[in-house]
């Protein structure tokens, strides 16, 4: 992914994508440790719908559960819990936290050893760990078909919960985060370990916060971790034999609070928009029905459907208010010819998804000035025949109910918000240059880039004799508003 510098994708993993996953996957995580948590013996469960199979089997089994291990795990969680919300809460004025996962491993370790509560109780424990670290090997490529489908639903899930928490990490320290670099760091991560035949590697919540709860800034506090795992790897390792398998499931459970309190999030989706809310939580039933990598691409296709469903129905343009305009050209424009000018700006670029939703605005908003503007005309005719002709009684007679020919309006578009386009979005704009010019109204384009330009002379130059597109708003203004002028003059010289 580092190589086709992918990371410029990333995104469309947005928050609530990112978020339902996440915690889906800490669900699937959590599942996986219930029958150690229980002290049951349970096949191995996997595939589609697995999540509730694995519960309905522990259902069907309730009796097999071992009280010691029950009860073992339980006490180990409060006690997490709750030492880790004591050094949350009091971190400011405490300099050392309690590594309180530390000293849960060694107490349980020393109890199990002493009661030797694996033959007295049957409680499951860790067993034997091989001390050191295998010789480098390359890994057997023969397996490669055979897991190619999970090992790229690993990756991609453990690069996008690391990206999440470095991106909530550089929201919380005030930095930038640069995508295809963590698809270079994440992936060497991974490649070097393999020939160590390490398990995939991710960022983890948990570790993530002690990071922060212990004011770790530098890569140096990784390094110090690194020498602390290989001292138990060479010489501890081996004297966690006895460590419980429920108090390790325990440790596990608890170090996903994280990302399983992200349920929290639903109601600030819901608050701010229903549809992110309803993407949070289908993006997390398809996880746990399915799969991480499932759920995530659920989550993506989704949010990329209603993106493209909501684009066309967007506001395509805005009436700009007309006084404020009139402190920027500083010409002597007169009531009459301001009257006449509409200004409307164009909020989004011209694809195919919005350009017929564009061309239906515009010629709603030309329709309904031209008919605000034949009321007007024919209330002043009515109003002047009232007062020539006393005899009328107040009505106006046929011909007084003429419409009077109405003036040439003129119609700025400011195209400023056009940031992008294609060739259905240009097609469209001049299309609606021609239609405005049949209805008697002369367009006017501002702020045009020069592509757009371009553009628009490959699609049909609208009018090649008199100039279309301007810089500004109040060079179009200027234009109209000269034009005006000579058409008067004329008027007066033909008289």
């Amino acid at each position: 992914m580092f190589v086709l510098q992918l990371g410029s994708a990333t995104f469309l993993l947005t928050e609530p994508v990112i978020s339902a996953m996440t915690t889906g996957a800490a669900t699937h995580v959590v599942t996986s440790q219930v029958k150690y948590l229980l002290g049951m013996k349970m096949p191995y469960i996997s595939g589609p719908l697995g999540f509730f199979y694995i519960y309905a089997y522990v259902f069907e089994n309730i009796k097999s559960v071992r009280l010691e291990a029950l009860l073992l795990s339980l006490l180990s969680i409060v006690v997490l819990v709750l030492v880790k919300e004591l050094n949350e809460q009091f971190k400011r004025k405490i300099k050392v936290v309690l590594p309180v996962d530390l000293v849960l491993i060694i107490a349980a370790s020393f109890a199990c050893y002493c009661t030797n509560m694996e033959i007295t109780y049957g409680l499951e424990v860790v067993g034997h760990i091989p001390k050191g670290i295998p010789p480098p090997r390359a890994p057997p490529m023969n397996v490669l078909s055979a897991v190619i489908t999970e090992a790229f639903g690993v990756a991609l899930v453990g690069y996008v919960a690391s990206l999440a928490l470095a991106q909530g990490s550089a929201k919380k320290y005030k930095y930038s985060v640069d995508d295809n670099q963590e698809f270079l760091a994440h992936g060497l991560s991974n490649v070097i370990p393999s020939f160590f035949f390490c398990i995939p590697s991710a960022a983890a919540m948990g570790r993530t916060a002690g990071l922060y709860s212990t004011g770790a800034k530098t890569q140096v506090a990784c390094l110090i971790s690194c020498v602390l795992v290989l001292i138990v790897i060479y010489a501890i390792g081996p004297l966690l034999y006895w460590l419980p398998m429920c108090v390790l499931a325990s440790i596990i459970v608890v170090g996903l609070k994280g990302m399983l309190i992200q349920f929290r999030d639903l109601k600030k989706y819901w608050n701010v928009d229903k549809i992110d809310w309803g993407i949070w939580v289908s993006t997390y039933v398809f996880t746990i029905c399915f799969a991480a990598n499932v759920g995530l691409l659920f989550g993506v296709v989704c949010t990329i459907a209603i993106v493209i469903g909501r684009f066309p129905r967007a506001k395509t343009l805005s009436i700009k208010n007309m006084k404020e305009m009139e402190f920027k050209v500083k010409t002597e424009t007169d009531g009459e010819t301001l009257q006449q000018v509409k200004i409307i700006s164009i909020n989004n670029p011209l694809v195919f998804l919005n350009a017929k939703k564009f061309h239906a605005d515009l010629m709603n908003i030309i329709q309904k000035e031209n008919a605000n503007n034949q009321l007007l005309d024919d209330i002043s005719k009515c109003e002047q025949n009232t007062l020539l002709n006393s005899l009328s009684n107040g009505n106006c007679n046929e011909e007084a109910s003429q419409p009077c020919p109405s003036e040439k309006c003129f119609l700025i578009l400011d195209c400023s918000g056009v940031t992008f386009f294609d060739y259905s979005g240009v097609s469209m704009l001049v299309e609606v240059y021609m239609d405005c010019k049949n209805r008697s109204v002369e367009i006017s384009l501002a702020h045009c880039t020069a592509s757009l330009i371009k553009a628009m002379k490959y699609c049909g130059n609208p009018d090649s004799e008199n100039p279309v597109s301007f810089e500004s708003v109040s060079a179009a203004l200027s234009n109209i508003y000269s034009n005006k002028n000579l058409s008067k003059l004329s008027d007066h010289s033909e008289v």
